[in-house]
C-alpha cells in the first residue's frame, strides 16, 4: 500500500476529537451558504451551475423543492440567518405550485408557465412527507397541512397493502403508468416515515418503514448476499435486466443506496427500541459487503453502479455514495466494537475532501471519472445540498434518530 492510500488509525475516533467536530460544522455552514443562492423569486428554487450560480432555467423538481426544506430546517436549528425564508419559501411552493389541487397529490417539474412533468411519483411523495416532518419539528405554521395532505395521498394512492410497500408513478389523473416497482422510492419513504414518526409521535409512520425494510432488505437483500436488487416487476419479483433512467434506475445494483440503507436501519433498529435484531445484522452487512465490492482499492472511491457479478458497471463516481458511505460509517461506529467503520470513515471523509469537495467555487463536485477528474454525464452543475450537508450533520448528533431529533433534543455536542 503505497503512502497516499495509508490511513491512520491511531488515537481516539475523529468525532470525539473536538476540530474534526468543528470542521464538520464548517463545512455544513458553507453549504448552505452557498445553496442560499438557489431561492428564486418567482417561486421555488434555482439549479446552481458549475461556479455556484443561479440557473436561470425555470425547472423546478419536485425532490429538489423539498430536500431544500428539509436541509433548511436543519440550517434553522443550528441558527443559521436566512434559514427561515428558504422553509417558508420552499413550503409555499409545495402547496401552490407542485400540489395538484385538482386531482391531488404532487406534480413532479414546473416552469414558470407550469407543469412541464405533471406526473405523480412515489419518490417525489416520499420527499414531500420528509419536507412537511422536518417543517414540523421546526414548527411552521403550514406543516401539519402539508403532513396531513401527503400522508393521505401516499395512503390513499401509493401504499400497497399486500406487498407492504408503494406502486411508483401515475399519470395526472392518477391512471398507473406501468407495473415497475422500484427500492430507491421505497427506501426514501423508510427515511420519510421515521421522520414523522418522530415529528408527530404516531406509531403507524414507524410500522410502515419497518415493513418496508423488511420487504426490501431483510427478503430480497438478504437473498442476494446483501446487494440490494433496485428494480421489481408489480408482483415484487427482481427484474435483473431492467435499465432505465441512469439518475434515478441504472442497471445493476447500485452501492450508495446499499450505505443509505445501512445508516437507515440503524436509525430504524434505535426508533422501535431496538427490538429487531436483524436490523443491526442487516445494517453492519450491508456496509462491509459494500466497501468490498464497490471501492476502488487503486484509486479510491465508490463506482457508480455494479452489474450482478459485482464488476464495475459505471465506473464513474459520484459525490452522493461517498456521502451516504461516510454517514453509515458514523452511525455503525457509535454501535461500538468494530474498528472497521472507524477506518472507514476516515478513509471516506479523506477521499471526499481530496476530490469531491469544491475548493474554488464551494459545493461538491458531483461526478469524477474513472481518472477522478470532475464531469457531468449524468449531473450538472451543484445538484445537490441534502447529502453532502447530511454526511456533516449526522455524525454530530447521535445515531438514535435523524439530524432535526438530535438538533431537537440538542444534542449536538461541538467542543468537550
Amino acid at each position: 500500500m503505497t503512502a497516499s492510500h495509508w490511513i491512520g488509525t491511531e488515537g481516539p475516533d475523529f468525532i470525539q476529537r473536538p476540530a474534526h467536530r468543528l470542521w464538520l460544522l464548517d463545512q455544513a455552514q458553507e453549504l448552505f451558504k452557498l445553496f442560499l443562492a438557489t431561492l428564486n423569486p418567482a417561486g421555488g428554487f434555482h439549479a446552481l451551475d458549475t461556479e455556484g450560480r443561479p440557473v436561470e432555467n425555470g425547472r423546478r423538481q419536485l425532490h429538489e423543492t423539498t430536500r431544500l426544506v428539509h436541509c433548511y430546517a436543519m440550517a434553522h436549528q443550528l441558527g443559521i440567518p436566512g434559514a427561515d425564508r428558504m422553509i417558508d419559501h420552499g413550503m409555499a411552493y409545495l402547496w401552490n405550485g407542485h400540489r395538484d389541487a385538482a386531482h391531488g397529490g404532487y406534480l413532479w417539474a414546473l416552469d414558470n408557465d407550469g407543469p412541464t412533468n405533471d406526473t405523480k411519483q412515489a419518490y417525489g411523495h416520499a420527499f414531500v412527507l420528509l419536507a412537511a416532518s422536518s417543517a414540523k419539528v421546526v414548527g411552521h405554521p403550514d406543516a401539519d397541512r402539508l403532513l396531513a395532505d401527503v400522508t393521505e395521498v401516499l395512503m390513499t394512492r401509493f401504499w400497497e397493502a399486500e406487498a407492504e410497500a408503494t406502486s411508483e408513478e401515475y399519470a395526472r389523473d392518477w391512471q398507473p403508468l406501468g407495473g415497475y416497482r422500484g427500492q430507491n422510492s421505497n427506501m426514501h419513504l423508510t427515511e420519510a416515515l421515521m421522520a414523522a414518526f418522530e415529528a408527530t409521535g404516531d406509531l403507524s409512520y414507524l410500522g410502515m418503514a419497518e415493513r418496508i425494510a423488511e420487504l426490501i432488505i431483510n427478503r430480497h437483500a438478504r437473498a442476494a448476499g446483501w446487494r440490494v436488487p433496485e428494480h421489481f416487476d408489480a408482483d415484487w419479483q427482481v427484474d435483473r435486466d431492467y435499465e432505465g433512467d441512469p439518475m434515478f434506475r441504472p442497471a445493476g445494483t447500485t452501492p450508495g443506496h446499499a450505505l443509505e440503507w445501512s445508516r437507515l436501519l440503524v436509525q430504524l433498529w434505535q426508533l422501535g427500541g431496538q427490538q429487531l435484531g436483524w436490523l443491526h445484522e442487516a445494517a453492519e452487512a450491508l456496509f462491509l459487503t459494500t466497501v468490498q465490492t464497490a471501492w476502488d482499492g487503486a484509486r479510491g472511491g465508490f463506482y457508480y453502479t455494479l452489474d450482478w457479478n459485482d464488476r464495475p458497471a459505471r465506473a464513474d463516481r459520484f459525490w452522493w455514495p461517498c456521502c451516504e458511505g461516510i454517514a453509515a460509517a458514523s452511525v455503525l461506529g457509535q454501535m461500538g466494537g468494530d474498528a472497521r467503520f472507524e477506518e472507514w470513515y476516515r478513509r471516506i471523509w479523506g477521499f471526499s475532501a481530496s476530490h469531491l469537495i469544491d475548493r474554488r467555487h464551494g459545493g461538491w463536485f458531483p461526478e469524477l471519472d474513472p481518472e477522478l477528474r470532475p464531469v457531468n454525464r449524468v449531473f450538472q452543475g451543484k445538484p445537490d445540498l441534502y447529502h453532502a450537508v447530511q454526511a456533516c450533520l449526522i455524525p454530530l448528533v447521535p445515531a438514535n434518530g435523524s439530524v432535526t431529533r438530535g438538533l431537537r433534543d440538542g444534542a449536538l455536542r461541538l467542543i468537550d
